[in-house]
């Protein structure tokens, strides 16, 4: 497999993209539901949180390594490990809540959690409905598929079935850019989509790259033919539109949190073992929100 390296993609990542940003362990069952106020609003406030004693986070169950569940039972990955230091750094206690990709922002307009940390790549669709807090991952994204039927250029992917999960930026991407004959096999879960992808029931799956290239590591037979393709962009943290409180805590967390290197800590502890030295760590991880 080639090096993956994205220092070739840093320079398109502009200001515009942190400027979106701007603007912008317990486990739950799915109908968790906020506490609601008299002014209508859904979302607690830090201090709110903080009384109730429990942050509630959204994250993947599903999406190894940055947010899924291991043998025991217990969550795991870079999402998870940040996770659990919001809440140290909150004090409260951390309950984790399992999202799907279509559902993030819903869960976070309807109060189901406090927090998204499901690998939420910052676009400007998504910006009108959450607020984004500082980025801690850059991204692109990338296509998986099988080594005896490679997946290598954009015109491979003429009259070929590309697998995709609903709500993603990969599906948003081959939405819009169509190619001759390509059909888009549509799937709620990664799990599913991965299945489907090893059944043959796609030529090829496309997310972010950062995670198909980890699957492929993993899965004997497949490989990334292409390791960058559309916008290039950042992952942050998502609140609901309006909380103030949550939002600069969270910004001012990741500004701290840069002192002692976190993130990189983060990626040792949970991508390094994955990648290896197949990927660069400086040309991934962002540290205190600020991409360089």
């Amino acid at each position: 497999m080639k090096k993956f390296s994205f220092k070739k993609i840093l320079a398109a990542i502009s200001a515009a993209a942190i400027a979106v940003s701007f603007a912008a362990c317990g486990n739950s069952s799915a109908d968790t539901t906020a506490d609601s106020t008299t002014d209508g609003k859904v979302y607690r406030t830090v201090d709110e949180i903080k009384e109730s004693g429990t942050l509630k986070i959204g994250v993947f169950s599903d999406k190894n390594p940055f947010g899924y569940v291991d043998n025991n039972g217990e969550y795991q990955g870079y999402d998870v490990y940040f996770a659990k230091r919001l809440a140290q750094d909150l004090g409260t206690e951390l309950e984790l809540v399992s999202v799907e990709a279509a559902n993030r922002a819903e869960y976070l307009i309807t109060g189901k959690v406090d927090i998204i940390l499901a690998n939420f790549t910052v676009t400007p669709e998504r910006a009108e409905k959450v607020d984004f807090a500082l980025p801690y991952m850059k991204v692109a994204l990338g296509v998986v598929s099988p080594e005896s039927a490679p997946i290598n250029s954009e015109a491979d992917l003429e009259n070929k079935k590309l697998i995709v999960v609903k709500g993603t930026t990969a599906e948003q991407y081959f939405t819009e850019n169509t190619y001759n004959g390509l059909e888009l096999v549509k799937f709620d879960e990664y799990n599913e989509a991965y299945s489907a992808l090893q059944d043959g029931r796609g030529d090829a799956f496309s997310t972010d790259n950062t995670e198909v290239l980890a699957w492929a590591m993993q899965n004997p037979g497949f490989t990334v033919g292409i390791e960058t393709l559309g916008s290039l962009d950042t992952i942050a943290p998502a609140v609901t539109k309006g909380n103030e409180t949550l939002l600069q805590f969270i910004n001012d967390d990741i500004k701290a949190l840069a002192n002692e290197n976190f993130f990189h800590n983060d990626y040792d502890a949970t991508l390094a073992s994955v990648y290896g030295t197949a990927v660069d760590k400086e040309s991934l991880v962002v540290e205190g929100g600020v991409v360089e």
